[in-house]
């Protein structure tokens, strides 16, 4: 296993979520069934349309497998959409999904509690599957 990339580094943000390295590190407790929770209370992105800003409370959840996520990595990563257009169903999927690529937990699910812009909260989740038996 290398060492992860950011952890007790500078790093400088990346300028978009392609960017973005997300490290796994070795997960000590492998053989444990647990969740994980990350919060993003301070989440932002823009408008791929209007170029506004848009605002969200991200939850990620999820069940590690081998690898873990190094939280540096994740918040790099997530700070990374500030400036990056796309709708609020397409950065929350895709922060699922990338997760996914880099440590292949045995399940996740993402919560996007997207703030009102014109009167309507949008919510997105998405999950990897139906979570592991025994949660």
């Amino acid at each position: 296993m290398k060492d992860p990339a950011l952890l007790g580094k500078s790093a400088p943000m990346p300028a978009s979520p392609a960017e973005a390295v997300l490290d796994p590190v070795e997960n000590p407790k492998r053989g444990a069934l647990f969740v994980a929770r990350f919060t993003c209370p301070e989440f932002t992105s823009l408008c791929p349309v209007t170029g506004q800003p848009d605002f969200a409370h991200i939850v990620i959840d999820y069940v590690p497998g081998d690898w873990l996520v190094e939280s540096k990595s994740l918040k790099l990563f997530l700070a990374s959409f500030r400036n990056h257009g796309a709708f609020h169903e397409d950065c929350t999927v895709e922060i699922g999904q990338r997760i996914v690529q880099a440590v292949e937990p045995k399940w996740i699910r993402v919560g996007g509690y997207w703030y009102p812009r014109g009167g309507i909260p949008i919510d997105v989740f998405w999950q990897s599957g139906p979570p592991p038996e025994g949660l």
